[in-house]
């Protein structure tokens, strides 16, 4: 009787151990499932700027006499000065600006949270010096989340690089799951600073894009045409419903 029992014992192991693993399922299922919102969402756009500060950044472009740290920070400011006049004409749409910084791994420096010219300023002025690689796979992945967190529907990533990414994830695959995940409510930009905008087409698959700089003034205009022409455009013409996913 005991041989019996213990012969069935060892067949009913053998036969859990031959069927396929059923808990890692719903972890899988989970990982490619959509982002849903943390909080109730409504109108409003939320923008978390992504700013480069490795190493290359200490170095002067082309034709300039200023590293390239010092020139995006300025450049990022008068950008953000456009900010003010939107508000003025459209208090009842909500800017949200938070703004991180990427070497070798990303930083928040500026939780996301509604437009105050100081608050944006000071942190613009506390990035950190260059030094260190490029994680730009990691910086999106470490900002995305916090745009789900902020009660609007709009969402935007801003990237100010000069590299290619160096450590962390590839930028290329965060970012089509970014897309996949967000089912196009997610926005990502770049404005390739004194390196070719070519290493950055992906972007163009997954409802984004890049634009070249390879001066401060071309920087400026740059992030002038993506935070005026496109992510403010969008917000004058929004309407009192949730925006079509692309």
């Amino acid at each position: 009787m005991l041989a019996a029992v213990l012969a069935f014992s060892l067949y009913q192991s053998s036969r859990r151990a031959d069927r396929p693993e059923q808990a890692g399922t719903p972890a899988r299922a989970s990982e490619s499932a959509p982002y849903q919102a943390e909080v109730e969402e409504g109108l409003g756009a939320a923008v978390a700027i992504l700013v480069d500060t490795s190493g290359s950044m200490k170095e002067d472009p082309p034709g300039e006499s200023r590293p390239k740290h010092v020139i995006a920070r300025e450049a990022l400011e008068t950008m953000l000065n456009a900010t003010d006049a939107f508000v003025a004409k459209r208090p009842d749409f909500p800017i949200k600006i938070g703004i991180y910084s990427f070497a070798s791994s990303p930083r928040e420096l500026l939780p996301i949270q509604r437009y105050n010219r100081e608050t944006v300023r000071a942190a613009l002025a506390n990035l950190p010096r260059p030094g260190g690689g490029t994680a730009i796979g990691d910086a999106l992945r470490e900002a995305r989340p916090a745009l789900y967190r902020a009660g609007v529907f709009r969402k935007y990533i801003l990237v100010v690089t000069d590299g290619d990414n160096t450590t962390g994830r590839d930028p290329d695959d965060v970012a089509r799951d970014i897309y996949r995940k967000s089912e196009g409510a997610v926005q990502i930009y770049f404005v390739a600073f004194d390196t070719s905008p070519v290493k950055f087409a992906f972007l163009k698959q997954v409802g984004g894009d890049v634009l070249g700089a390879g001066t401060g003034g071309e920087l400026q205009a740059a992030l002038e045409g993506v935070y005026q022409g496109k992510i403010l455009a969008e917000a004058i013409d929004a309407g009192e419903r949730e925006p079509v996913k692309k």
